[in-house]
């Protein structure tokens, strides 16, 4: 009798009809990132994110670290799995696990060794060639699904920076915000970020 292929061993390319789960996800060895989005595999990029983008992630965390310094809401950065579970936690039910390229967790209870469980309070994604539509459709719909309470995302070619935040459920958009602006977050009072020192430091 012929041997199933087991779906746990990573075969190129994945096929698109088959659906995986975070504990598939365990399993592979990969060298670069994957995310899940709804059972499907998305794959990085191979090449390095570009020096825009990894400036930009090192001026935000670094507004971030230092506004939640003291307070429970600690911030990460890609690579750290987030998973969204649906109705249960269990490894083998999660079909969506993500890497944004910035994240603020501020229930510690969502927090393990693995990284998070649940919503994160504020997400920021930082757009780069090619992955636009996974940020813009797919990616979009599972945070607002999953209830992340503010999702931000960044142009870095552009110099505008977009938030959505949830309300009864659903995004609402910000208008689009560029040099000049001096923006808020509503999931962290008191947290602002003038966009003329961020976008001019690059």
């Amino acid at each position: 009798m012929e041997k199933q292929p087991d779906k746990n061993i990573v075969k190129e390319p994945f096929a698109d009809y088959d659906s995986y789960t975070y504990a598939d996800y365990l399993t592979w060895q990969m060298e670069e990132m994957v995310e899940l989005i709804r059972g499907k595999v998305f794959r990085q990029a191979a090449a390095a994110p570009r020096r825009i983008h990894q400036e930009l992630t090192v001026i935000l965390v670094t507004r971030f670290y230092e506004f939640l310094k003291g307070s429970n809401c600690k911030v990460y950065t890609a690579p750290f799995d987030v998973r969204l579970p649906v109705s249960s936690k269990k490894h083998e039910d999660i079909d969506t696990v993500v890497q944004p390229d910035l994240c603020v967790v501020c229930d510690p209870e969502k927090l393990d060794e693995l990284g998070c469980v649940g919503a994160p309070d504020l997400i920021v994604e930082i757009l780069s060639p090619g992955n636009n539509k996974k940020e813009l459709k797919h990616k979009y719909e599972v945070y607002e699904s999953a209830g992340v309470k503010e999702y931000w995302i960044i142009h870095p070619d552009e110099r505008t920076l977009l938030i959505y935040t949830l309300d009864n459920g659903s995004y609402v958009a910000s208008r689009l915000h560029t040099l000049g602006d001096r923006i808020s977050s509503t999931s962290l009072p008191g947290f602002e970020l003038d966009l003329d020192e961020v976008f001019g430091e690059l």
